[in-house]
């Protein structure tokens, strides 16, 4: 298969994830047209953006599978990404330190500040960890497999603590 062919079919693959993603938010929207929606449009708002990424994220697969593969070749890109990914596991831990560093009465107010965005990072970990694993599948060398999906097992249980927190405190 041609370059051309293989970049057209990935952003093909992600074009088609962005469609179908805006129609089911669509009509989501549709379907839920109402007066709380009027009142609270924030919040629905929110949600629709959130709705939207989850509805990408996943649709966005096949064609992020189908470019990983066609990368498999070029061993530093995939060592490149083994780094990148080891860094950015590394920002999920931090956020998940900040977050129960937080919760401590003696926590300083920067700290309780940070926690906010640490919140943020921590509900992308189950993106990154779609991604990790994803990567990982794709890897052509057994080191950068094994940290992917340490990376992916990381970010799972960072989401897991946080997860289990919020559910175990109510």
């Amino acid at each position: 298969m041609r370059t051309r062919a293989k970049v057209g079919l990935v952003v093909g693959g992600y074009l088609a994830a962005l469609l179908a993603a805006w129609a089911t938010v669509a009509a989501y929207i549709a379907l839920t047209d109402g007066p709380d929606r009027q009142a609270s449009s924030g919040m629905y708002a929110f949600g629709d953006a959130l709705l939207f990424l989850a509805l990408f994220g996943v649709a966005a697969v096949p064609a992020t599978g189908a470019a990983l593969y066609f990368v498999r070749p070029f061993h530093a890109f995939c060592r490149v990404l083994s780094v990148a990914a080891l860094a950015i596991t590394a920002t999920g831990l931090a956020a998940v330190i900040v977050y129960f560093a937080a919760r401590i009465a003696s926590a300083g107010a920067l700290v309780k500040s940070w926690s906010a965005y640490a919140v943020l990072r921590i509900l992308a970990a189950p993106f990154v960890a779609l991604a990790f694993l994803l990567t990982g599948l794709f890897a052509p060398l057994r080191p950068a497999r094994i940290i992917r999906w340490c990376a992916t097992f990381i970010e799972a249980a960072a989401f897991a603590s946080v997860v289990l927190t919020w559910l175990l405190s109510k």
